[in-house]
């Protein structure tokens, strides 16, 4: 695997939340973005010019007090305000558990402007899982596709971090 930039602080690495939702294609499990968020202008644009993906530049903070993370996230027709934290040690889901199901995907589907399907392949390590807890104050993330997400979640789970590397789009369909 050859990188050709390497990290870059603010380029790199920023806020983001995304609503995703699971699908699959000729036999291939990937993920589909209904909308992320971000604060970095430069990678909204990019997302969206190479990538095909619903990026939305949103007025995001993120604050940490001991193992408690403060998230919010603002943009036109869209809110989302919580506060998190990990409550068990770090896990690796197991083969065939809904987790795995979850966050074991390597690809991410998009359509462009024109209808045309694309499919990037992705690289990641497996989750550093851990079960969480939150406090949803807000959320109204997924209003303008017909769901409510409100009320607690069924599962809830958290990572640290996980670095990602996506491949070129490759056009899978009209």
């Amino acid at each position: 695997m050859r990188r050709y930039v390497p990290d870059l602080p603010w380029v790199s690495a920023f806020p983001e939340l995304n609503v995703r939702t699971y699908v699959e294609r000729d036999g291939k499990p990937g993920v589909w973005f209904l909308s992320l968020d971000a604060t970095n202008a430069l990678a909204v644009w990019a997302a969206r010019r190479f990538f095909h993906l619903p990026y939305f530049r949103a007025t995001m903070s993120l604050r940490r007090e001991a193992e408690m993370i403060f998230y919010r996230s603002e943009r036109a027709h869209a809110s989302f305000e919580a506060s998190y934290r990990p409550v068990s040690d770090v896990y690796r889901a197991s083969p065939g558990s809904l987790e795995h199901w979850l966050t074991e995907r390597y690809c991410l589907y998009a359509r462009d402007r024109s209808g045309a399907l694309w499919r990037n392949d992705v690289h990641h390590e497996p989750w550093p899982l851990q079960k969480a807890e939150a406090r949803i104050r807000i959320n109204t993330m997924a209003g303008s596709f017909g769901l409510d997400l409100q009320g607690p979640p069924a599962q809830l789970h958290f990572a640290h971090r996980i670095d990602v590397v996506v491949w070129s789009s490759e056009r899978v369909g009209a």
